[in-house]
């Protein structure tokens, strides 16, 4: 019994004389910020990814169990440019947690640190899902991590200034690693420049603009509102003088109005990941770009 006791007592001193490994809890909204994080925090960071690859990251609801995890949460890492504005402030607001309210540092969105596109003139509900700040589907170009991934780790280093120096480390190769994979991409995408296109949702812009693309027409008439057979007609006769050689649509939409438009105009449908984990091949940040510039190539075939 004494050598029982004995053992007990020893690993109670053991357990006290060990350092407790905190990590920082990070809400992701998105998967690519959580792919990111995690590029960048490593084991000092754990990370919960608010939605998938295959949901509208326009549309989530504001569940119990997405409250909880804010709950808990020391940062949020969200796109902004209202992206998530249909939801994410409902569950920061339920969670009752000071740290992660807007303008606190741990609330992060990646577009205040990225040159938007395709901000509107006007805003009107009228005319559809029209953000105020401009198209925030900005993860479609790497550049965009390029961008962000100093202001994030600078983010961690802020909150955990103890690990400072490796979320600073863990920055600085992810960057080298990074632009080496963009000059790859950009080459392997070279034929594309100039390649015109139609999209079913104005959602690759971004994309677009970083390989020299053209974008001829969208197939819904309105952002977020559904084409009418009508609608598509009318692009139909746009591509009768302005032919494309594919119709791109995200992995998380349906296939009903980009197959009804390939099938009359004989082009490729192009489902891109649009995110990490929109497919097989699209499982963190290396492989999004690697199968969106594949499917890329063969769609233009």
């Amino acid at each position: 019994m004494k050598t029982l006791l004995q053992w007990w007592c020893a690993i109670a001193l053991l357990a006290l004389a060990s350092p407790v490994l905190a990590v920082l809890n990070v809400f992701a909204t998105v998967p690519e910020w959580g792919a990111l994080t995690e590029e960048l925090g490593g084991d000092k960071v754990s990370v919960y990814v608010a939605t998938n690859g295959l949901q509208d990251p326009h549309h989530v609801e504001a569940k119990p169990s997405l409250i909880a995890r804010a709950r808990g949460a020391d940062l949020v890492v969200a796109t902004g440019a209202e992206l998530e504005i249909g939801w994410l402030p409902l569950v920061t607001l339920r969670a009752g947690n000071p740290k992660i309210q807007p303008g606190k540092p741990g609330y992060f969105e990646a577009a205040s640190y990225v040159t938007m596109l395709e901000k509107p003139t006007r805003l009107d509900r009228a005319d559809g899902d029209v953000h105020p700040g401009g198209n925030p589907h900005i993860q479609t170009d790497p550049r965009t991590f390029a961008k962000v991934a100093p202001q994030l780790a600078a983010r961690l280093a802020q909150l955990d200034p103890e690990n400072a120096a490796y979320y600073q480390a863990r920055a600085k190769a992810f960057g080298e690693r990074w632009n080496a994979a963009i000059a790859k991409w950009e080459k392997e995408a070279a034929p594309l420049r100039g390649t015109p296109v139609i999209v079913q949702h104005k959602a690759f812009i971004y994309l677009f603009d970083w390989l020299g693309m053209k974008e001829v027409a969208a197939l819904e008439p309105k952002p977020g509102v559904e084409p009418t057979t009508a609608h598509l007609s009318e692009v139909l006769d746009t591509l009768a003088h302005d032919p494309v050689k594919m119709v791109v649509r995200a992995a998380y939409q349906s296939d009903r109005a980009s197959q009804w438009i390939a099938e009359r105009a004989k082009i490729n449908v192009v489902v891109l990941p649009f995110t990490v984990g929109g497919d097989a091949e699209a499982k963190d940040l290396y492989g999004l770009f690697d199968d969106t510039v594949a499917r890329l190539r063969k769609g233009a075939q």
